[in-house]
């Protein structure tokens, strides 16, 4: 683990201001924490998380190691209580972002492999503190020093303490995905930790990096995966209000385009978004493309951006906060909360937290939480 660690469109889901282009779907810069999550129906087999699909930005390879740790620490750590793929996604999120970029093999190894800086108080990284060789250079490739390695971002000192094998090969190599996330599971359930307890998995993050900025980092992924991997309770929801929300989760795992979708469906998009995503060759939707057609087929017609739709229905104060939203309003971001022509994405809330989301270019449409946006501006209802 680490020791510190624009085109303007009728079409495309974009408004104007100043000459500026707000995208509908691109999160500002601002905004530090998100997770693009799409999910198909299926038995939970992962230690409690109702879910069956990938995560869009986890390479299936590492979420597949992420739940097979959870299934097998028990084996391990007895006594240790609600493990869940989230906590070990946002672990690796931070430490590696899922070793995206890398090729991880069938069996789990993963190469090239992930080094850290190497740890010679140098400040580099953010290290202030020399760490002596313990291990030869075997797992972190130098013997002159120390440095993180693997998707999980051990020290060998540490992995030679906590490392397990995972995958069945009799070596316990932290540079594997299996044995990586397996040995990262025994390590956060410590002595047999109860993880579905806030206070100890906020103890198991502090252990695994002594920064109260990397806990908040972590437990803002370990949200975000969580709330996007439950489907949502619709038993009480009924009439026009169900009829959008099921048209919306119904497209989810459907790419999206910028500027792609329609009261028909999802549609071939646009060239070109501002940071040079092009929709033009994908069917796919858009924020607003999709608002566009889950509430076509509840008879109600929007208009095709995000900014416009605000100008819809009842408009529900950004001051009110989110928990004043419904089932079946759309939820709006902008820019400048407040002020309604800065919107720059919408959403479908359909409760308990959560929203059906075609986020940015590179995503598809999935569910999220609320807060995975940044600039909540409130909401309208239409129904």
């Amino acid at each position: 683990m680490r020791t510190a660690r624009r085109r303007k469109t009728q079409w495309g889901c974009v408004v104007v201001l100043l000459l500026f282009a707000a995208v509908c779907c691109a999160a500002p810069a601002g905004n530090a924490i998100s997770a693009y999550v799409a999910l198909k129906t299926g038995a939970s087999a992962d230690g409690g998380v109702a879910e069956g699909g990938t995560a869009a930005d986890i390479p299936p390879r590492m979420l597949t190691a992420y739940k097979k740790a959870v299934q097998q620490v028990g084996k391990h750590v007895p006594k240790c209580q609600g493990m869940r793929w989230p906590i070990l996604a946002g672990i690796a999120k931070v430490e590696s972002n899922h070793a995206v970029g890398r090729n991880i093999a069938d069996n789990g190894d993963i190469r090239p492999r992930i080094y850290g800086v190497l740890l010679n108080g140098s400040g580099a990284g953010g290290n202030t503190t020399a760490f002596p060789d313990t291990d030869g250079g075997k797992w972190d490739g130098t013997a002159s020093g120390e440095r993180a390695v693997g998707p999980f971002q051990f020290l060998p000192s540490t992995w030679e303490g906590i490392g397990e094998d995972a995958n069945g090969d009799k070596t316990a190599d932290p540079h594997n995905a299996d044995d990586a996330a397996l040995g990262a599971a025994a390590y956060l359930c410590g002595n047999g930790r109860d993880l579905t307890k806030r206070a100890q998995l906020k103890a198991a993050i502090l252990q695994y990096n002594h920064s109260n900025e990397y806990v908040s980092n972590v437990l803002g992924w370990i949200d975000q995966y969580t709330a996007a991997a439950k489907d949502p309770d619709l038993k009480n929801v009924t009439g026009k209000v169900r009829t959008v929300i099921e048209a919306a989760l119904s497209q989810r795992g459907v790419p999206y385009s910028w500027g792609g979708g329609n009261a028909s469906g999802r549609s071939y998009g646009i060239c070109c978004s501002p940071s040079g995503k092009s929709g033009a060759s994908i069917k796919g939707f858009d924020c607003s493309g999709l608002t566009l057609y889950a509430y076509a087929k509840a008879g109600i017609q929007l208009p095709r951006t995000a900014a416009a739709q605000a100008g819809v229905g009842q408009r529900i104060p950004t001051s009110l906060g989110s928990d004043a939203l419904n089932a079946g309003d759309l939820v709006f971001y902008a820019d400048a909360p407040g002020h309604d022509s800065t919107i720059y994405h919408v959403g479908i809330y359909v409760g308990s937290g959560q929203m059906v989301n075609a986020a940015r270019p590179g995503t598809v449409v999935r569910l999220d939480a609320v807060n995975a946006m940044s600039g909540y501006a409130g909401g309208a209802r239409l129904l």
